[in-house]
This record gives structure tokens, sequence and C-alpha cells, in this order.
């Protein structure tokens, strides 16, 4: 669910869209009471302990897929027989009356069989090992008539104006639609919903739904996350927030819903969620994604939102019988706080795939978290079989709008492409461009600039990942076969290009802009307003705002031209700029190759006889060993970390390759065995003033000085550690909680050197009254350091960039490391990573050097 306040500011249409509902196959009402709505949750929790159970190989572990046996099958159905998981009572949707996970397959087993409606594929596999489920609703389909699908599918995408012109999509092409579920695990009921409406379209034989199939394609992913539905758990198994995550996707459930929208290339989508009371549906209040075509997506979105709020009211329920409010649309009812700015949410990421109308819904009820262990099992089964139906309600009027517009629909999902592809101009929102929407004002207009290209120079290891990123994506990238020339600048063969005149414009500028500081646009955002690529990942992205490509040495390309190589003689060093390189250099010390690093703690010094095990990680990382005559000065060792972190934080570093073990207060309080441990990370979780004092006697025998290990902390948790110890002089200041984004740096210190001049934020600090050992190793650039996001002062004038500029915001000391800034945020902002490694190597060294 996503939480905001409730601040009317826009009238209410009256004349609400006519969409007909009639035989709509919704569940039958329960009598219920109120219940109110859950308090907002915008900071990454601390690790919980079952998600630090998931094997470290999952951050590497591909899609895993299954395909049915014999031939390939174009046509539909698309049948196979899954097989079952093992019963587990321990399912939390079991005391929701819901269905629990291994229920599923024997359920899409028993649908499959209904009829000739019906298809299943696998789509992947869950952080925690579990199928993922795709289920297509559709008329059967000859091979042939599948294969003019997919004709018709790509020349929309890739021929956008011939498509606009062509009779055969007009009269036949099946609008795609897409119902997301369950992406957070603990919001169950999307799932049953989408299963008792398969249900209802397998054996349906009114005219209506005959028509609507053969019309449409129905996709329902089944459960986004089923590693939390089974753990009841918002987050999946690795503890991430999957709606969170479609601008890094580091997780396999977001990289097989990214799959989804680039295969199926939805015109419509609902994400179902819970859980606001009343019945929260989409469009959002202000900010809006810049990068949109803003008036096609609002105009289909309202329309639709008005049916599904129609629907959903039409149910019966009332606040006084059933504690359910009237449903609620954001843009129509609130002023801001429930934004659609940043892309990390599903149908904000959908809508750069050419979703037309996407929405988060989220249905009325709350059944998780302190309700779940608080309230009867029937008054849950209640609330459940409410939110069952509700979430059914919202499927069934998007089916009918669907239904209603499909020709509209298909014809501005082309719409969008073709602005991309011929470089055209976004259209400004206003009550003329957006007729029948009210309340449109200038606080709803956000357009963008997009640059005629991208430049990504080419040779480092950051380049080649953002260029496989932007490739997984479906944007398209070229690759420059000689130098070239672009808006004044010279460019060396090698160089990718991205073309700004492609169908997916809109997503190549939002992961690879700079963004904007919105900091005087809204009071509040609802979550991150700054993520650029850019500025983030390490890689050197420049924009060519003007110029022509026509005639220009680029040929396109489907994956990044590996960077990996070994020199063959000599001593190999290796440069510490990327956390591919950290994790190779993990893999040699784990392996007993004794290295050193440069006085600076950029380069690690490989010897020569270690050249064999030096090509394996080169391959494998995709990193270069270039042949060096430095020795080195301080050697290295295996680096085993105890860390009290966020769940995004632990996965950056098992993909750095670190030896990690997730502790907390209650872990030390159990008694921790140190001896295993060679440095201490803490972020959040661990609070000195909570041990028993046993675990505070083991802690500060383990950061003993001289002799004891050190700490690197992030954040108020890890400085408020450190003072508590003595290990660090220095005053953390808290900056607005509210605040975050993309900042400028200046980096100082050997800790930074070599990665970007640019940060992360999220809740900053920064610090003051530094003592005497205290080296500033980075700190806020003056002036506004804000480059993108929201970041404004709190209402005294305190907390806010001015106060945090020129300011430090890493610091160092022989027995510890601070960070004020967000350098493993959501596993996001890859160019900062080797500054947290460089920071656990130099203190898990001090033993020796302090």
């Amino acid at each position: 669910m996503r939480t905001t306040s409730t601040t009317p500011a826009r009238p209410v249409l009256i004349a609400a869209l006519a969409l007909t509902t009639a035989g709509s196959l919704l569940l039958t009402p329960h009598p219920a009471g109120a219940d109110p709505k859950p308090a907002p949750t915008r900071h990454e929790p601390a690790l919980d302990r079952r998600a630090a159970q998931a094997p470290a190989s999952a951050a590497a572990r591909a899609l895993g897929i299954d395909a049915p046996a014999g031939r390939p099958i174009t046509g539909y159905p698309r049948e196979q027989v899954l097989s079952p998981d093992p019963e587990n009572p321990a399912d939390k949707s079991l005391k929701l009356g819901l269905t629990p996970y291994h229920a599923i397959a024997p359920k899409l087993n028993a649908l499959q069989a209904l009829g000739d409606r019906v298809s299943v594929e696998v789509t992947g596999k869950s952080a925690g090992g579990h199928r993922l489920y795709l289920v297509t609703v559709t008329a059967p389909e000859t091979d042939r008539q599948a294969r003019a699908q997919e004709r018709m599918r790509d020349l929309i995408e890739n021929a956008p104006a011939t498509a606009a012109k062509s009779a055969e999509i007009k009269a036949s092409y099946k609008a795609p639609v897409f119902f997301n579920n369950n992406i957070h695990g603990n919001e169950w009921e999307g799932t049953d919903a989408s299963l008792k409406l398969i249900e209802q379209l397998a054996t349906a034989k009114d005219k209506r739904t005959a028509d609507l199939l053969a019309h449409s394609r129905l996709y329902f992913n089944i459960t986004a996350n089923p590693d939390g539905r089974i753990a009841g758990t918002r987050a999946n198994a690795n503890g991430f927030d999957l709606n969170r995550d479609f601008v890094t996707a580091s997780q396999p459930e977001t990289r097989a819903m990214r799959q989804i929208e680039i295969d199926k290339q939805p015109a419509v989508m609902l994400d179902l969620h819970g859980y606001v009371n009343g019945t929260l549906i989409e469009p959002t209040t202000p900010p809006h994604g810049e990068n949109y075509e803003y008036d096609l997506f609002l105009k289909n979105t309202y329309a639709n939102a008005l049916g599904m709020e129609a629907a959903v009211n039409g149910l019966g329920y009332t606040p006084a019988k059933d504690g359910v409010e009237p449903a609620q649309i954001p843009f129509r009812d609130q002023q801001e706080g429930w934004d659609d700015w940043p892309p990390i949410f599903t149908p904000q990421y959908a809508a750069f795939h050419g979703t037309v109308a996407a929405h988060t819904v989220e249905i009325p009820l709350q059944v998780n978290n302190s309700a779940y262990t608080s309230l009867p099992v029937e008054e849950l089964r209640r609330r459940s079989a409410v939110n069952t139906a509700v979430a059914g309600a919202a499927i069934r009027a998007t089916l009918d709008f669907v239904q209603a517009r499909r020709a509209s629909l298909v014809a501005d999902q082309i719409e969008v492409f073709r602005r991309g592809a011929a470089g055209a101009a976004q259209v400004p929102v206003s009550e003329k461009t957006v007729p029948g929407v009210p309340g449109i004002g200038p606080e709803d207009v956000y357009t963008t600039t997009f640059p005629r290209a991208y430049v990504i120079p080419a040779g480092r290891t950051a380049a080649a990942r953002l260029v496989d990123h932007l490739l997984a994506n479906d944007i398209r990238v070229t690759r420059a076969t000689k130098a070239f020339h672009l808006s004044g600048r010279t460019y060396a063969k090698g160089s990718y290009v991205v073309d700004m005149h492609q169908p997916k414009r809109g997503l190549a500028n939002v992961l690879l802009a700079d963004g904007r500081d919105i900091s005087d646009k809204v009071s509040v955002m609802y979550d991150i307003s700054g993520w650029s690529l850019g500025r983030l990942w390490g890689a050197e992205v420049t924009a060519a705002p003007t110029g022509r490509l026509t005639g220009l040495p680029l040929r396109s390309v489907d994956k990044a031209t590996s960077v990996g190589r070994v020199a063959p003689h000599g001593d190999l060093g290796l440069r510490l700029d990327d956390p591919a390189a950290i994790a190779a250099l993990n893999s040699l010390l784990q392996q007993g190759v004794p290295v050193r690093t440069t006085a600076d703690g950029g380069t690690a010094i490989v010897p020569a006889s270690a050249r064999p095990k030096a090509m394996a990680l080169a391959r494998t990382h995709d990193v270069a060993f270039d042949a060096t005559r430095l020795t080195g000065t301080t050697p290295l060792h295996r680096t085993r970390v105890a860390a009290a972190v966020t769940p995004g934080e632990l996965f950056a570093l098992r993909e750095m390759n670190f030896e990690v073990t997730p502790v907390s207060t209650a872990v030390l309080n159990a008694g921790y065995d140190w001896s295993a441990t060679d440095v201490l990370m803490v972020s959040t979780g661990l609070e000195y003033t909570d041990l028993t004092a046993p675990a505070r006697t083991a802690l500060d025998a383990f950061l003993a000085k001289p002799e004891g290990h050190g700490l690197v902390g992030r954040g108020i948790g890890g400085a408020e550690l450190s003072t508590a110890t003595g290990l660090l002089a220095a005053k953390p200041v808290e900056g607005n909680g509210d605040a975050n984004g993309v900042v400028r740096m200046v980096n100082a210190g050997p800790i930074t050197t070599g990665t970007p001049g640019y940060g992360f934020v999220y809740a900053p600090v920064w610090f003051t009254d530094l003592g005497p050992q205290v080296r500033v190793e980075q700190s806020y650039a003056t002036g506004n350091p804000l480059l993108s996001g929201h970041w404004r002062p709190l209402e005294d004038g305190s907390g806010g960039p001015s106060a945090a500029a020129g300011r430090p915001s890493v610091i160092s000391g022989p027995h510890a490391v601070l960070f004020g800034t967000e350098p493993l945020f959501r596993d996001h902002p890859k160019g900062e990573f080797p500054q947290v490694a460089r920071a656990l190597f130099n203190m898990a060294a001090v033993k020796e050097s302090g």
C-alpha cells in the first residue's frame, strides 16, 4: 500500500463516465465494521530475520523459466500441467480463508482443463525459489492468428506511424490488458479475485464475454510476490519491496514483471494492493512524471477510475454496515502526497511501455500487520471477502472499459510510440487537451525537453552494465564503429549512442537524465524523487541536446561489448571503482591470494602468480586487470562482515561478494560469537542502549582500541553507535527526514576517490564538531547540493540543503567510517558501492594499521 493525506482539492465530476457494469460476476458481500487506515511506512525497515535466510546466491540467480515440453507453441491455448508444491500449513493466506501458494498450481491446472480459453506460463522464479505464474485468458487462436497478433504488436511499437493507419490493427488487434496481483506479499486479495474471475471467464457462455475475449488478451500475474504471500510480509525473501525496484530491477520478480510489460505490451493495467479505506484508485496527485505522454495517460486512467469507482461503490458496502468508505480518486479528491513522479512503482513503469491507463488500486479493509495478529479469524475472513469483492469489481469494471474503448486505447498506445519515434513534442495537459477530466490546473503540468541523444563512452565495467540495463528495458542502443562528432563534441570509436527518437524515449530519459529539483512544487513526496543512472551508476553519460544522427557510423547492439581483460605479463592492477571489481577482489581474497592496495586505496595489486584466477574472474565479472609496476602498500585479507543494515544494504554487500552475517540487538543479546567477524557495519536495528550487559561487553571488546576491529556506520543509527562506543569524535546532524534525491558531492579522501561526484540521500545526515583524528572523506557541494529530488528545510528553517552545503558527508578515523549519505540504497547507486567496500577493508585492517 501507499499512504497519504486526503485533502479535498478538486471538484467532483458529477456526470460519471457511462460504462456498463451489468452482468459483472462479483462476490456476495458480507457485513463488516470500520477499520482505521494503517500508519504510513516510508523508510526501509530493519532487516527481517527471515529475509536473511535467503541464499546469498539469490543475487546472481537468473530467472528459471519452465517451458512446456514438445514443439514451440505460438497459438492459444498454451496449456501445461504444473507440478504441485508441497503443502505448507504455515502459509499466512490460510488464516484469511484465501488461496495458499501451494494451492495455486493445482487451481491453475483445473482452470486450464475447463476449456480452451485459459493458458498458463511460468515467467520465472522468486528470490525464494517459488514459481511465478502468468495466466492468459483469450479466445482460442491458431498459430497463424497468434503470429498475426505478434506482428501487429511489433508494428505498433516499431512502426507506429504505419500502425496508426492499419485497418487490420483497428479491426482485429486484441487489446492487451495486464492485472498484477500481490506485489506486496501481505496484500493478498487481488490474487483470489483474479482466480475467481479467470474461472468465470473460462466458463461463461454469454455473448459479451465471447466478444471481450475475441478482442482482447487478458494477462494475470497471479502472485507477483509468492515469498511474501507465504510469509505474510510486504517484501520478498530478499527483504525487497518489489514496488520500489523497477528502476534498478535488482530482484527476479521485478525482472519477470518487466519482461511481461515488454513482451505483452499492455494498453491497460491494474496493480492490486491494500489497504486504504475507502478504496483508492489512481490517477494520482501532482507531481506527475515529466517523461510521460501524460495527456494520453490521464485521459484514459481517469476515465477507467470513474468506472471502477462506480463498480466498487455499487457493491453496496457502507461505513455503518460494513466499515467500507466510498472509493476515492486522488487526482480529484486529494491535493498532494500520492504522486506518480518516480517510475519505481508498477503502474508508473508500465506507462513507459505504452500503457495508457494504469492504476494502483488500494482495497479497503486492513487484514495485515497488527490486524492480522489482533483480530479474530472470523473478522479477518469477513474483511478478506469484502476485499476480494472490491478487487473483483475493479477488475471487472476495467474489462468493461477495455471492451467499450478498445480501438481508442490501442490508438493512444500507438500515439505514445509515434511521438517517441518522431521526436515529437509532448502535449501539456489542460482542459482542452484532456476534455472530461475536471480540475486540471498549472500544478498538473509537467513536461521535459528530450535531448537528441545520449552518449556513453565505452571501456568501463559501469558503461557495459548500464548499456545492458538499457537494453533489458527495451531501450535501443547503437555503437559507433568510428570516432564521430555530435553536438559540438567528438566521441571515440566504440562509444554507445542512445537515439532519443525511439518509441520508448520516455523510459530512456527517465533512466539517463539528471532529473529535476522539485522541492518548490509540493510540500511532501510519497517516495523517492531522484534516481539518475547517469549520475549514480558510475558510467559517464553525456546528453547531446541537438545534432543529426543520420550518417553517423552507428550500429545497433543487442548487448554491451565485454570489457573484461587480463594483461599477459607481470603483476596486475584492478581498479576498485565498481562493485564488480570489489566482487572479483573478494573472490581473490577468499581464495587466499595475497593482494595489496595502493596508498590511495583505489587500486588492488594482484601478483602475477594469480593470473589464471584473474582470467576467470575477468570473464565472470567483466572487469579489467591491467599491467602495473606498482607494489601496493596495505595488505588486504578476507573480510567477514557483521551487518545490522537494511535489506537493500545486505543485498548490495552480498552482490560485492562480502561474507556477511546479519546481526541486530536481539542477535547480540542472544549471544554472538565475534571470533568469525572482521568488521561491523551498522545502519539500523542495533541499539547500544538496548544491549544486555554481556552483549555490550562483547561488542566493546570487539571494538576495543587500539587493537580492535573497526565500525562502518551509515546514517544516524551508525553515528549513534560510534558515539556510544567512543570510536569517532563527531556530531551527526539530521536533515529533513522527508528529503531524498541525487546530490552533488566533493570527494576528498581515499574512501571516496575515483567514485562519482554525486551521491544519494534519503533523510540526509552531515557531521560537525570533528575531533583531531577525524578526516573528511566527502562533503556536500557548496550552494545547493541537490541535483534532483525533493529537499526542503524544516519549518524552523533547519535541515535543508543550504544547511548541509559544504558540510562533511563521509568522515573517517582510525577505528570508524561514518556515512551521512545512502551509498547502497535499495541496491541502486552502483557508483557509490566502492566507497562502502573501501571503508570495510580499511576498518577490517585496523588491527594491523591502527
